[in-house]
């Protein structure tokens, strides 16, 4: 997402110390506790997958014969496998797997997501937690052992016996014997199918996942319960999900590859959506069944962007929090998503959006790493001998490390050709830097990619190797923690180099490797979520070869002065915001948006019987509305946006109610209105944002701007004008109280980009010196005065009518949520609302002296009924919503049809 804001004023606002973040955390659930706001005390955490692997034994297994224990999925996790990625220690298995009380499941430790699942374990010491994940696919505890193939009859005669075709029919039988086209071997044997896993069965994992964690690990003193609960995916749901949408389609473009393979990629855009929609739904549904009101929800990650709008739709009361580990596409990346509607509007759901390093409203808050886990993994007694031995075989010679999965968006390549770089332009290193590289297998295996690094590391040492000296050693294989933390250890630079990434598990691991070695520098690709974390790392462009060499040559020839100094700060960061910091910033985040009383949230659409029956039962009712965009809708020329004879009758009709009282609230000049509107009788008007109003009845217009300051005008009116020179298409809008820059016909784009700069232009110089308040609005730039808006008039009708006991106000843009927030009259759970004598009553007083009192109004929270126009989506102040300008009529013609019909009968 876009965003002008700059990532430091947050973070530097952000405590970081854990206990400072969790006593934060208690602070924040007293005081909602104390305004009775509900709290379950239990935060929801919703990962892909559980962080465990499942086994069951199938139904005729009565040997006794004890089964081969089940290992890991085959398939790549989302993050690469590295020897320090196995799950945290917190809520890890052992080696040895658990068995169900009815020997029927086998539960072991699954590999990946190690910095998310040690900062949830930490948050077992402050909440009760449930961590809500698909169940992965369910291996069978017993294998499979399929018939030689001679002796099957259904295999398939095919006229090339070529060893590679009969391979691929093997599997494909292999894969007809499960009646699954699409399933690969887990565990001792074939996968489960879903089907076959009787509800029995589910009801007993279900039940031993409860207190899962607590039987493996124990429960330290004060810690609250943590639990697992599964989430049953159909297999080809699943796999279309993951295998298909996420790692085709998202996953791709998330990381800029969207081009990498334009025609699959074109093809595959929407081929798996229904997967992903259907697994989504999944998740919510699931949600719903464990929710307690209070509860704190976290959504983890790309393959559940639309989980929270389901939520919401399901619990609009919830307080739902999306935290994307990956990075997120500009917005002219993310608009080639066919589904980019649909994404943005899930994602959108949630109270509070979270990236790895960017900022949207949203927040910056990087995961980290376990780093007291880390440190201590540095000091294990393997390591040592392993850093000497290093140290012996690469003595008199520099070593730069580089560790990552070999995926094209890791920058492998390009690192490689930045090394040849180095010694290009740097030939003193020549025989005295190696570079260490290991790559672990990626997402899924790139044969050409992998041919082109090994062609790669070959060119180098043959133009710049010798007999007794080789300079790039390349190793592709995952290393055990002991190799990899000596490595880190004793290099003297570590350079990780990625295209595109969120966080990099790899750079912390150095900094703290290296604090009881050399306090080495760290080469930083700024493409990475966690680069702004981390300023003193030399960062570079990856596609710069001749920086990232500069940089290489940098950081071998720093002074130890400076590289402690860059060390300390890094050490700093990675040690105090870590996956533990990360948890609790998660919780106090989520709980600083409940309470909010000007909190906007996602509105359900307006329950018509509910609107008839507040309606019918009330003496004194007021009616207000917008007109662009809710009794109108927005058409490129304003001049355009007449009323329909639908929007006449149900206006006409409404006012001519003695019990009504109705308003147009519009930001249209009086001119406009009274030329389409004014022969409505009894229709009250209010022009130029609250400017001026007319009353009901009345043909004078009151001007609440003669006693403000409006010298202001002449100088806005000059920068609009420079900035529609500027912008082909744009207009000025000059009203009498204000002034709106329209740029409706320009390029959307280029119109976009000018109103931001004038916006920003007014703000930070006129708006600083004059009482003037800037808008903005659809497709507009509007500066008004402080005094005057639409919130203020609507408590002036209030205020003159505090007997209503119904209110509808309707409106569709930024400048109407002053509307929704006057109408926000009961504080926590008050019954009784009273109102001061608002500006807009004071303003237009005959005598300066009069004073006027405070009035208690005779409607109830209920049956106020504020509505935004537009999709569920829009974030608003409103109670309700409707889409469209024609529904907001269709309501209104609704009730003047249900209050007329008791009358018509009572005449027969």
């Amino acid at each position: 997402m876009d965003s002008f804001a700059e990532p430091d004023k947050f973070r530097s606002a952000a405590p970081l110390n854990l206990a400072d973040v969790r006593a934060e955390v208690l602070r924040l659930e007293q005081d909602h506790r104390a305004k009775g706001i509900p709290l379950s005390g239990r935060i929801l955490h919703l990962c892909h997958y559980l962080p465990v692997t499942l086994a069951l034994s199938p139904p005729n297994d009565s040997t006794g014969i004890p089964s081969p224990p089940a290992t890991p999925p085959a398939k790549a996790s989302d993050i690469p496998e590295s020897p320090t990625d196995a799950a945290s220690p917190a809520l890890a298995t052992p080696k040895e797997e658990f068995k169900s009380s009815e020997g029927k499941w086998k539960i072991g430790g699954r590999y990946g997501h190690s910095a998310m699942i040690s900062g949830i374990s930490s948050l077992a010491a402050t909440h009760e937690q449930l961590i809500i994940g698909w169940t992965g696919d369910v291996a069978s505890t017993v294998p499979i052992e399929l018939p030689p193939v001679s002796s099957r009859t259904d295999v398939p005669e095919h006229p090339d016996h070529s060893p590679h075709l009969h391979h691929r029919t093997v599997s494909s039988i292999a894969s007809i014997a499960t009646a699954q086209d699409d399933e690969e071997e887990t565990g001792a044997g074939k996968k489960v199918p879903l089907a076959s896993i009787s509800e029995q069965d589910r009801k007993s994992l279900e039940e031993t996942l409860k207190d899962y964690p607590e039987k493996i690990r124990g429960r330290k003193e004060g810690e609250k319960d943590t639990a697992y609960v599964p989430v049953w995916i159909d297999d080809k749901v699943a796999h279309g999900h993951y295998d298909g949408y996420c790692k085709q389609t998202l996953w791709p473009l998330f990381h800029y590859l969207l081009w990498q393979d334009v025609a699959t990629e074109y093809a595959s855009a929407d081929q798996h959506w229904p997967s992903y929609y259907k697994a989504n739904e999944d998740f919510a549904k699931k949600v719903a069944e464990v929710y307690k009101p209070g509860d704190l929800i976290w959504v983890h990650d790309y393959h559940l962007l639309l989980v929270p709008l389901l939520i919401r739709q399901m619990l609009p009361e919830a307080a739902v929090g999306l935290f994307v580990h990956t990075p997120f596409p500009s917005s002219e990346v993310f608009r080639c998503l066919p589904r980019r509607k649909e994404i943005l509007d899930g994602m959108l759901g949630a109270n509070l959006v979270c990236f790895q390093g960017h900022v949207a409203t949203i927040s910056y808050c990087p995961v980290g790493v376990d780093a007291e886990r880390v440190g201590r993994d540095v000091l294990r007694p393997g390591i040592q001998p392993k850093l000497e031995a290093l140290r012996t075989l690469y003595e008199g010679k520099k070593i730069i490390v580089g560790r990552d999965k070999l995926d094209v968006v890791k920058g492998v390549v390009q690192k490689l050709r930045a090394f040849e770089k180095l010694l290009q332009d740097y030939p003193q290193w020549i025989g005295h830097a190696v570079l260490i590289q290991v790559t672990s297998p990626a997402l899924s295996d790139s044969p050409k990619l992998e041919r082109q690094v090994s062609e790669i590391v070959a060119h180098i040492n043959g133009e710049y190797g010798s007999l007794d000296f080789i300079p790039v050693h390349h190793y592709h294989q995952t290393i055990k923690k002991d190799e990899f933390y000596a490595l880190l250890s004793v290099a003297d630079l570590g350079v990780i180099t990625p295209l595109r990434d969120g966080m990099n598990t790899t750079s912390m691991e150095f900094v703290i490797a290296q604090e009881q070695t050399k306090k080495s520098p760290l080469v930083l690709s700024e493409f990475m979520g966690i680069s702004n974390n981390m300023s003193e790392a030399l960062q570079i462009n990856p596609w710069n070869l001749g920086e990232v060499a500069a940089a290489m040559h940098r950081g071998l020839t720093m002074s130890d002065e400076e590289k402690l100094r860059r060390h300390t700060s890094l050490y700093h960061t990675v040690t105090t915001q870590t996956s533990h910091t990360w948890a609790g910033m998660l919780a106090k985040m989520l709980l600083e948006q409940l309470g909010r009383q000007n909190l906007a949230k996602q509105t359900p659409f307006i329950p018509k019987d509910r609107l008839e029956k507040s309606y019918l039962k009330a003496t004194k009712r007021l009616f207000l509305f917008d007109y662009d965009g809710t009794l109108a809708p927005i058409v490129k020329v304003p001049s355009m946006a007449t009323p329909t004879p639908a929007t006449l009758e149900a206006l006409e009709k409404l006012a001519a109610d003695p019990k009504n009282i109705v308003y147009i609230i519009s930001g249209r000049d009086g001119e406009f209105l009274e030329q389409h509107l004014g022969h409505i009788k009894n229709l009250g008007m209010s022009a130029e944002h609250g400017g001026f109003i007319r009353e009901p009845g009345s043909k004078i217009w009151a001007n609440f701007t003669e006693n403000l300051d409006m010298s202001w005008m002449d100088e806005v009116l000059e920068i609009f004008k420079y900035y529609t020179e500027r912008t082909t298409g744009s207009q000025i809008e000059t009203k009498k109280s204000a002034i709106t820059w329209h740029y409706r016909s320009s390029d959307p784009e280029w119109g976009l980009f000018q109103c931001r700069q004038c916006q920003d232009l007014l703000e930070n110089n006129l708006a600083r010196k004059r009482p003037i308040e800037v808008l903005v609005g659809k497709k507009n730039l509007e500066v008004r005065p402080i005094a005057v808006n639409k919130g203020e008039i609507v408590k002036r009708i209030l205020y003159f009518h505090p007997d209503a006991e119904f209110i509808f106000c309707a409106g569709d843009d930024k400048t109407d949520e002053d509307m929704f927030r006057a109408l926000l009259l009961f504080q926590n759970d008050n019954s009784k609302a009273v109102l001061e004598a608002p500006l807009s009553v004071t303003l237009l007083a005959d005598n300066d002296t009069t004073k006027f009192e405070s009035v208690e109004l005779a409607v109830t929270r209920d049956d106020i009924f504020t509505t935004a126009v537009g999709h569920s989506s829009k974030r608003t102040l409103a109670v309700w919503h409707v889409t469209t300008p024609e529904e907001i009529v269709e309501h209104m013609l609704h009730l003047v049809a249900t209050s007329a019909a008791p009358e018509e009968k009572s005449n027969l």
